[in-house]
């Protein structure tokens, strides 16, 4: 007997740094059962195992784990051709997860496409495996960023291209159903009219075999593949109701025997019909990212040697000047060296009014230029600009699943076989009954007809498509559909205060030194800020500046994470921060105490600058509350939604913004590690919470929270760590953000209940013969288009910030 080949898996390991890591690792993987060899490539930080049976990707990481190293993995994107219904949805999704190597897979029946997780796999591997399950797939390219889920959706059948088949299904299927519709019309004593039998088998055959060869050729794959879809129910039902009256034609010795080519003829018009509607829905709900897309200009003018040059987008790099004229789209994210202008952001911030731009402002790719010239030097570009990056969070978002999509997983699991036992049953149940065995069969179809897994497949990814997309066009980018639909529910936002309630630029609004004359105090406080981004920093670095101070350098600088900052400078080991940090370092305030106690109870931060245990002097920063962040909390406050303000802040100026913002729970001069403690007994305490920050120290926190939301104005990490980022720094979006939450959160509920409904209610008047298969079949075909067209209704949505009311 010929022995089998070995099964090879190669996949990348992180972590590896010398001969003894990738022992440690070898060793790990050989004791993984099945496992018959292990080899570790050093130099390329990847593993090859082989095994005598397919592995399983999750014991190898378990192991590679546990040596202290981790898997390296990538996604890759799929768009999927032949798609029809949520069975299908899992179908795909069980045969992607079989590949060796495969981490997760999420299937979106809305856009046609997969996002796949590997570990060692190539694109081709999965290719194979849904050819193999029976649906055609290709690698989903862009040019500058992620791929694209309008792209992917884009690549399937184009509405139009379907649209003359559901015109000819009509026109053949009309004279068959006249007949059905002209009683209805004309009065009790008209006699009744039926085409011939031959002519109704004339029309209906090139509907049946050739307009409705799609459910069978979609139907044998999954018969082929072991499962079942919705075009296999329309095949058989259809293909049942043709044969019964070919049957009826040629042997029926009754010449006035009722035939059901209508059934059949029109069920696959319905749902031809259906599809093509539903397929013309669906490119609908991805046109937020399509518009983003139309954002990005084809080519940038380009200044070198003193003249100006279109060149590609694509050929432009970091630190080119980029000239734009009046009127253009801004091609990269950049700054501003020469000239002024308003630019419109409305697309990228949801800011409805053109920013003043000048010498030393931030530009972003993709907004629109005013009447000004701008000289701009390139900072990002390609996948890195803001634009590309929002791309790739709206993508994020509308390519994964929100967690009640996993009871719809189950429920389609199960679904095709359910109708396929019912309708058995209800074809032996009235032949039995009855023993009309033409009655049974129609309706057997008419069971199989009106089931409907597209409207379950459709109910949540077009909800959240939708919900997403109007979202990012005001400025409100939904990492993921956990976070939309987590966001619904919460009962506590908790604010950081810098920077996220107020402004955020907070200037120096008074120094006090002592032992050093305030020159001195300034100088020595900017050197130790040199380097930070923070807030306070900029304010000290600006106030230096405009007095012309001389620089110092600093070396040996340390961040303290919530604290402040050590440093040396001029010999001198200095301390700048916080009254807790100076607490810790046993330096004496006694001597400004007073002064600093004023200060605070005027809503100032003050911050202190010492040597070793002795105090220098001490710094207050004012910060005024941002405009609208009173209105934002009183619309959190009506929404039933209590709020808390956490910050690293002194007491006396939190209490102040609270005071003014009308927030009852102030804890201030708190650590990142004190403000995830508040989060977490909040939500022990039963809360739904929500934290809003937008620094680096705010990051622990918008992780521990349920759903993190970050301002943009602020730092990467926090963005990063958020579920939901805000474009524009407006406390009002968060509100916002809630508010389309809840809506698209209720339209997922409205959505799986109609197509639950639709067939909780058809199937048992199905099987009752009460429906006639054409009205299932029209029913059926509304059922996907309803979910879809209610889901849209999200694109209506307003901001209150934009509009002054709920939309």
């Amino acid at each position: 007997m010929q022995q089998s080949a070995p099964y090879t898996l190669s996949f990348g390991i992180d972590g590896m740094s010398c001969a003894a890591c990738a022992g440690r690792v070898e060793r790990a993987l050989a004791g993984v059962p099945g496992v018959t060899g292990a080899s570790i490539n050093l130099a390329t930080d990847t593993a090859r195992v082989t095994s005598a049976a397919p592995l399983a990707i999750a014991g190898l990481q378990q192991a590679v784990e546990k040596a202290g190293f981790a898997l390296a993995t990538s996604e890759i994107d799929l768009g999927i051709e032949g798609m029809t219904c949520a069975s299908c949805v899992g179908r795909v999704e069980k045969a992607l997860r079989k590949v060796p190597g495969v981490h997760a897979a999420s299937v979106n029946l809305a856009t046609d496409s997969a996002r796949v997780k590997v570990s060692g796999v190539e694109a081709a591997t999965l290719i194979a495996a849904l050819d193999a399950a029976g649906y055609r797939a290709a690698v989903a390219h862009d040019d500058s960023a992620a791929n694209s889920v309008a792209a992917l959706a884009a690549a399937g059948p184009a509405p139009a291209g379907d649209g003359w088949k559901v015109v000819l299904a009509a026109v053949l299927s009309l004279p068959l159903l006249l007949p059905m519709l002209l009683p209805m019309l004309l009065p009790p004593t008209a006699s009744h009219w039926a085409l011939p039998g031959m002519l109704q088998w004339a029309l209906a055959t090139p509907v049946q075999f050739l307009l409705g060869w799609r459910f069978y050729r979609a139907g044998w794959k999954a018969v082929r593949a072991g499962a079942g879809n919705m075009d296999l129910l329309v095949a058989l039902g259809t293909s049942a109701a043709y044969g019964l009256s070919v049957y009826l034609l040629l042997f029926s010795r009754d010449a006035t025997a009722h035939l059901y080519f209508e059934a059949s003829a029109v069920v696959i018009t319905l749902v031809l019909l259906g599809k093509w509607l539903e397929s013309r829905a669906k490119r609908q709900t991805a046109a937020a990212i399509r518009a983003l897309q139309v954002l990005r200009p084809e080519s940038a003018l380009v200044r070198r040697d003193g003249r100006d040059h279109a060149v590609p987008v694509a050929q432009v790099r970091v630190g080119d000047l980029v000239v734009v004229r009046p009127g253009a789209t801004v091609p990269v994210d950049g700054v501003v060296l020469e000239g002024a202008s308003d630019v419109d952001e409305a697309l990228l911030t949801g800011e409805s009014l053109p920013v003043s731009k000048h010498p030393g402002h931030q530009v972003t790719g993709g907004a629109v230029n005013g009447a000004g010239v701008l000289l701009v030097r390139t900072s990002a570009v390609g996948a890195e600009t803001t634009l590309a990056r929002l791309i790739r969070l709206v993508e994020d978002a509308q390519a994964a699943k929100a967690p009640i999509q996993h009871l719809v997983d189950k429920v389609s699991a199960v679904f095709v076989p359910v109708v396929l036992g019912l309708a058995l049953l209800t074809l032996l149940g009235w032949w039995w009954a009855g023993g009309d065995l033409e009655r049974a069969i129609i309706n057997a179809v008419a069971v199989l007809v009106i089931a409907c897994p597209c409207a379950l497949g459709l109910a949540t990814p077009a909800a959240i498509m939708a919900g997403t997309g109007v979202a990012a066009r005001y400025g409100i980018l939904i990492k993921d559909a956990e976070a939309l639909e987590t966001a619904h529910a919460v009962s506590t936002v908790v604010f950081d205060k810098t920077g996220t309630l107020t402004v955020g630029k907070p200037s120096l609004a008074a120094t006090h030194a002592r032992g050093v004359d305030e020159q001195r105090l300034l100088q020595l406080a900017a050197a130790v800020q040199a380097g930070s981004e923070h807030s306070l920093a900029r304010a000290i670095l600006s106030a230096a500046s405009a007095r012309a101070l001389a620089p110092l350098t600093a070396s040996a600088v340390q961040a303290l994470p919530g604290r402040g900052l050590t440093a040396h400078v001029d010999g001198l080991a200095l301390t700048l921060g916080s009254t807790r940090l100076m607490a810790e370092e046993g330096v004496d305030l006694a001597p400004l105490q007073a002064r600093a106690e004023a200060l605070e109870a005027a809503g100032n931060t003050v911050s202190w600058l010492a040597c070793g245990p002795q105090l220098l002097g001490l710094f207050a920063f004012s910060d005024p509350v941002k405009p609208g962040a009173q209105a934002a909390i009183a619309r959190l406050h009506a929404q039933g939604i209590a709020t808390v303000m956490l910050t690293g802040d002194n007491q006396g100026s939190a209490q102040r913004v609270a005071t003014v913002l009308g927030i009852g729970t102030v804890a201030a001069s708190l650590l990142p590690a004190d403000k995830v403690a508040r989060i977490v007994a909040l939500k022990a305490a039963g809360a739904t919470v929500a934290m809003v920050g937008d620094g680096i120290n705010d990051a622990p926190a918008l992780a521990a929270a349920d759903v993190g939301i970050a301002m943009a104005t602020g730092t990467d990490v926090a963005m990063q760590a958020a579920g939901i980022t805000l474009m524009r720094g407006d406390p009002a979006l968060v509100a916002d953000a809630i508010d389309i939450s809840r809506r698209s959160y209720n339209k997922i509920r409205q959505n799986l209940f109609w197509a639950f409904i639709y067939n909780l209610v058809g199937l048992p008047l199905a099987m009752l013969g009460l429906l006639n298969p054409v009205v299932a079949g029209a029913a059926m075909a509304l059922s996907s288009v309803s979910v879809i067209s209610n889901a849209l209704l999200l694109r209506r949505w307003q901001p209150r910030t934009d509009t002054g009311s709920a939309a």
